[in-house]
């Protein structure tokens, strides 16, 4: 018997040697199917998490051998990829528009009013009535509405209702008289509606839209809190884990930064700073900011309008309004200037431009401003209509293709009428872009389309819309590819936010944001995309959502 037991005896020190030897981590997820969208757009099985990190990447037994984890998660045989990335949306003007009418998907005008009209009776007391989502082109008649029915429903509440672009918005004369709009008031960049006798009829179009947003009540800090966290609930809902919010101010950064800082808001943010001269005074001498879940590196421009509003600038008028060509919303040298005031710092100039003409000034200012610098990341934002002599100066000066697929399977039904066949056919370039620049950084612009980034994937790869229009796809010669979409909606989106080294990959040292869908977007069929579920969403190695069973 104890010859028997000396070889055990003589192996114990060494089976405990080599339980001790395991590396401690947090979390173990094994029996899926890993994207990890890392430079050969590798596949795993498992991978293993500490500090909110990824350690290490694999094969379920290897990883076992190696690493002790508190927890292990089975995922059933589902699908993980890196959590997904909004490259360009409004997160905290749609929290905020949460307490709004939602006006979106109404098929004609006087749906937009009984929506108003139900909105106000749930809040009686609000001093204000304000809604958002109305977009002419889903009516019958495709004609800007005006005041005459909010005057006679709300004589003495102000109503201010914004089209689903946030480009062109309605107000009825208790509005405009709040905010002193008369006939007579002067507008540049923009336009204040007025009919054949010289009468208002209560539409504003982009710099007259903030007349009156001016003077709508700020929201109390407790109610900007609910609204934040209901919409970060929203957001990981869909696998959001990252997010690139266009436009902010100073008190819109420390808000979501405290909240942030107590561990209620989990989301990461990339602010891009409203051009002000107060936030240039702040941000521009402390130079950018990289924390772990708040990157402060880049000014956001608007250049022009919206196609929809017929605000974007064309080199050519709009073929359904031969009399328009849109416009520019500032003076060329005003971004002239900050193009050159920008370039002097390590910020980045992220510009909203739609048409061509918009798009060729642009580019032609971020290329001289830029003087052959090959990383500054700067940014065009949409680039929704480009000419084919202007697409080459994205690869020339090296500038990022900020894109969101849904606006072409949005505006398809239109835009060929307000462009016409050739202008259209090197609009929502977006393979052209990619070809250009080597990569695509992918958003929603929400609340202008839907937070679910499932349905950018979808309208990115088979160009059509929910109920799988058109057949064959939209200008599919613009298409893209699932790996570059995949890639376009995490580490592209990333690196157009110079966090590529932090987030966007499944690999050792990037932070552990990942989700875990039920769907193989890289192999189920084009009308399963948009159904696809997200089962459950990470940030930092902590469970932010789980489906319910």
């Amino acid at each position: 018997m104890i010859r028997r037991l000396l070889p055990l005896l003589f192996l114990l020190p060494f089976l405990g040697c080599h339980s001790t030897n395991r590396q401690q981590a947090d979390l173990l997820v094994y029996n899926a199917t890993v994207y990890t969208v890392d430079s050969a757009f590798s596949k795993a099985q498992a991978f293993v998490v500490r500090n909110g990190k990824f350690v290490a990447v694999g094969q379920a037994d290897a990883l076992r051998a190696k690493y002790q984890a508190k927890e292990e998660m089975d995922a059933d045989g589902q699908f993980v990829y890196p959590g997904f990335y909004d490259a360009h949306c409004h997160f905290y003007r749609y929290a905020l528009g949460l307490r709004s009418a939602d006006l979106v998907g109404t098929e004609s005008w006087p749906a937009v009013v009984e929506r108003l009209t139900e909105h106000h009776q749930q809040q009686p007391d609000a001093t204000w009535l304000v809604g958002r989502g109305w977009d002419q082109n889903d009516w019958p008649r495709q004609q800007f509405p005006t005041k005459d029915t909010l005057d006679a429903l709300f004589p003495s509440t102000p109503v201010f209702i914004t089209r689903v672009d946030g480009h062109a918005a309605l107000a009825n004369q208790a509005a405009l008289d709040l905010a002193g709009i008369t006939p007579n008031t002067p507008i540049s960049g923009g336009v204040i509606g007025r009919d054949r006798q010289g009468k208002l009829t209560g539409l504003l179009v982009d710099n007259a839209v903030k007349l009156v947003s001016a003077r709508v009540p700020e929201p109390t800090s407790t109610e900007a809190e609910k609204a934040l966290l209901q919409a970060q609930e929203n957001c990981v809902a869909v696998g959001l884990t990252s997010l690139a919010d266009a436009g902010l101010d100073r008190a819109d950064i420390e808000r979501m930064t405290i909240l942030q800082r107590v561990g209620k808001l989990k989301l990461r943010l990339y602010a891009m700073l409203n051009p002000t001269p107060e936030n240039k005074a702040y941000y521009l001498p402390k130079g950018p900011i990289f924390k772990d879940r708040m990157t402060i590196c880049s000014f956001k421009v608007y250049a022009d309008g919206a196609l929809g509003s017929r605000g974007a600038s064309l080199l050519a008028p709009y073929t359904d309004h031969p009399e328009e060509t849109g416009f520019l919303l500032q003076h060329p040298e005003y971004y002239r200037d900050l193009a050159n005031e920008l370039a002097a710092t390590k910020f980045q100039m992220n510009t909203h431009a739609i048409g061509d003409s918009s798009n060729r000034l642009l580019l032609d200012i971020y290329g001289a401003a830029l003087q052959g610098q090959t990383d500054r990341r700067w940014r065009i934002e949409h680039a929704q209509v480009v000419s084919q002599a202007d697409i080459p100066k994205f690869g020339q000066y090296h500038i990022v293709p900020s894109i969101q697929p849904t606006h072409a399977t949005s505006d398809m039904y239109w835009a060929g009428e307000r462009l016409g066949q050739q202008r259209l056919e090197t609009a929502y370039a977006y393979q052209d872009l990619l070809q250009q620049y080597g990569q695509v950084a992918l958003g929603s612009d929400f609340p202008v389309e839907d937070i679910n980034p499932l349905y950018g994937f979808h309208a990115a790869v088979a160009r059509q819309d929910a109920k799988n229009y058109p057949a064959g796809g939209f200008q599919m010669n613009n298409a893209l590819s699932r790996p570059d979409a995949l890639r376009g909606m995490t580490t592209w989106a990333a690196h157009a936010a110079f966090e590529d080294k932090q987030k966007g990959q499944i690999k050792p040292g990037m932070a552990a944001d990942f989700v875990i869908l039920n769907t193989d977007l890289l192999t189920a069929p084009n009308d399963k995309l948009r159904g696809a579920k997200v089962q459950q969403t990470w940030i930092a190695g902590e469970k932010v959502f789980s489906i319910k069973k």
